[in-house]
């Protein structure tokens, strides 16, 4: 059996629901794949809403999700390029935060060495929609350019890539915020009223380039900059896009995604994760995102996994809470060993010790 997250009615986080249904047989030039990590991502509470059906045709019942990394398990007629036991991360036109998922071999790529599970899983729409929003307001050395919801897993991303470019970015985020985003090496400049004058204030020479990853009025406020619709994308703000003739950013393909896979891989871009949720509270998950506060991704991980030997056990934290700092109250599922070595495996942190090793050996 697999367990997949579905819904049969749109709304909020509340219609989310973990069923069990018959594992998946992959066919012709499938692969199915035994799922590590999934990604989360605005989008999908926009399409799960409802609110607009032209834009994101949902059939119900449904599944979601779109990012995935995992282990191939079994292989269809055709398949040339995986077999059984390979480590790998791609994408599906939804379903993917399920344990089993069919996929199609073309947008399946081999997980990297060095990518940690939890990044490969949820790197895809977030990497590749980075990737085309920059790309799109054709960003030159110099270049001024507002990028909203800078500390998310999209934006955090954008602004990385425009920092690369020579431009200088100016990231909208809430206060709290501030130092991440200055991190990155954008200018902070906090959301609500009257936006428009804290970014002139930012930017007395004007902007060249608005790349919009919050929704709302952020169009709005990119024409009030005089910002020329040319050098303005969105993702969420669609109804502006029909309105003036601004840019969708829009997720890639596996060519994209390989790309910011390798920038990844060399340490050349960052992306931390907010948090791990696993399957069964999917809810908690998206009632988090929804909230539009958290630094970074967050990832529903079908296998977390506590070490024995782990420092601050006593705590009630998850592994990549241990690994950001941030404390948070959902339970951890412990496990005596490793199987996969799932999030974890990272500087700081030694894997689960012999059973037969007492814990004051330990150093």
């Amino acid at each position: 059996m697999a367990r997949v997250v579905q819904y049969s009615r749109f709304g909020g986080p509340e219609v989310l629901e973990v069923v069990d249904i018959d594992t998946p047989a992959p066919g012709a030039g499938e692969v199915l794949v035994r799922v590590i990590a999934a990604g989360t991502n605005p989008v999908e509470s926009a399409a799960r809403s409802g609110a607009a059906p032209e834009l994101w045709h949902v059939d119900l019942p449904t599944g979601q999700g779109r990012d995935l990394a995992g282990i191939v398990s079994a292989v269809g007629s055709g398949v040339s390029r995986f077999r059984v036991g390979d480590e790998v991360m791609g994408y599906v036109d939804h379903g993917s935060q399920a344990t089993d998922v069919v996929v199609p071999e073309v947008q399946l790529a081999p997980k990297p060495r060095g990518v940690e599970w939890e990044i490969a899983g949820s790197l895809y729409v977030a990497g590749t929609t980075a990737l085309d929003g920059v790309r799109d307001v054709a960003l030159r050395p110099g270049d001024v350019v507002v990028i909203t919801s800078a500390a998310g897993g999209v934006g955090g991303l954008a602004v990385q890539l425009a920092v690369a470019k020579g431009a200088r970015v100016i990231g909208t985020v809430a206060e709290r915020n501030f130092d991440y985003v200055r991190m990155l090496g954008a200018t902070p400049v906090a959301y609500g009223a009257d936006l428009a004058s804290r970014i002139r204030s930012a930017a007395p020479n004007g902007v060249d380039a608005f790349i919009d990853f919050f929704g709302g009025n952020s169009v709005e406020v990119a024409r009030e900059l005089g910002v020329p619709s040319s050098r303005i994308t969105t993702v969420l703000a669609l109804d502006a896009v029909d309105e003036y003739g601004v840019q969708t950013a829009t997720a890639g393909g596996l060519a994209e995604m390989l790309e910011i896979a390798k920038l990844m891989q060399d340490h050349q871009l960052r992306m931390p994760i907010a948090d791990v949720f696993p399957l069964e509270d999917i809810v908690a998950a998206y009632t988090q995102l929804d909230r539009r506060e958290s630094v970074g991704k967050i990832v529903i991980g079908m296998n977390p996994v506590r070490y024995r030997n782990q420092r601050t056990r006593d705590t009630g934290v998850k592994q990549q809470d241990v690994t950001l700092g941030v404390p948070t109250p959902h339970d951890q599922i412990d496990s005596p060993v490793v199987l996969p070595p799932v999030f974890g495996h990272r500087r700081g942190h030694a894997p689960t010790p012999p059973a037969d090793r007492r814990p004051e050996e330990e150093a």
